[in-house]
């Protein structure tokens, strides 16, 4: 589970394996979680941003992330319309499980001493299919392709009215991928970058959608019916693939060739 933290993780890498399939339902994974602030429960879920960057347009990480309804609505892709020769095949973790903060953060940004507790949903950088990947916002990838070389990042897309978790490969057209009905859809429309700051979160092992003591999850979205998800790794074959959770799953769910 990924979680904000004042402090470097002590293993990025550190996960066990869950899938949707039956007979990986109790293994461990990864989620993304932030310590429990000292002062009280975690700010409430839902901490958008009205002022946000027009999808295609620079600008600086925000909190929250996208809302339905908004200008720009995702949609599905066809079933096995996949392309380049990595979309499917799954993500490797990164070498020496190194993480940089994402680069010119702004004061107050995770990551520079001025920064302060993190909004739940972290700090993320709006887009759309169409625009440029934002290299310079984006910090190092949470993992790497099948190929070892292919990097790979997380963040949230619209799907009809919900946010789910999805990954991000800026090689790909479209880069962001949903694990949805069993199957990896190719979002188009709005989506948000999440950076990874290891200032600020660390990836924790957890199962059975369980949230570890003392963390608080990084929030990645949430169903129609209001259920919140949280952005996941889970080990697939030797490889890390990102997908989500929720205390009312009993596993992650991730896309991995062209399957939920």
């Amino acid at each position: 589970m990924g979680s904000h933290s004042r402090r470097r993780s002590h293993s990025s890498s550190s996960s066990s394996s869950s899938s949707s399939d039956e007979d990986k339902k109790h293994k461990k994974h990864n989620k993304h979680a932030f310590p429990e602030p000292g002062h009280g429960a975690p700010p409430p879920y839902g901490a958008h941003s009205p002022s946000m960057p027009v999808p295609g347009h620079s600008g600086v990480p925000m909190p929250g992330f996208p809302v339905p309804g908004g200008h720009d609505q995702a949609y599905m892709a066809t079933p096995g319309a996949h392309v380049g020769d990595f979309a499917n095949r799954g993500t490797s973790s990164a070498p020496g499980g190194a993480f940089s903060p994402p680069p010119g953060a702004p004061p107050g940004h995770p990551g520079t001493p001025s920064a302060e507790a993190p909004p739940p949903s972290g700090f993320r950088v709006p887009l759309g299919d169409a625009a440029p990947f934002p290299t310079q916002q984006a910090g190092q990838p949470v993992a790497f392709d099948a190929d070892g070389r292919t990097p790979v990042f997380v963040g949230s897309a619209l799907l009809g009215n919900a946010v789910h978790p999805c990954k991000i490969v800026p090689s790909l057209t479209p880069p962001a991928r949903v694990a949805y009905g069993g199957r990896e859809l190719e979002h188009r429309g709005r989506y948000d970058l999440l950076p990874f700051d290891p200032n600020t979160m660390e990836w924790v092992p957890t199962a059975n959608g369980h949230i570890p003591a003392g963390r608080r999850p990084v929030e990645g979205g949430y169903e129609e019916s209001g259920g919140k998800l949280f952005h996941a790794l889970a080990p697939v074959n030797g490889v890390r693939v990102p997908g989500k959770t929720g205390t009312h799953l009993p596993s992650p769910f991730y896309s991995y060739f062209a399957l939920e």
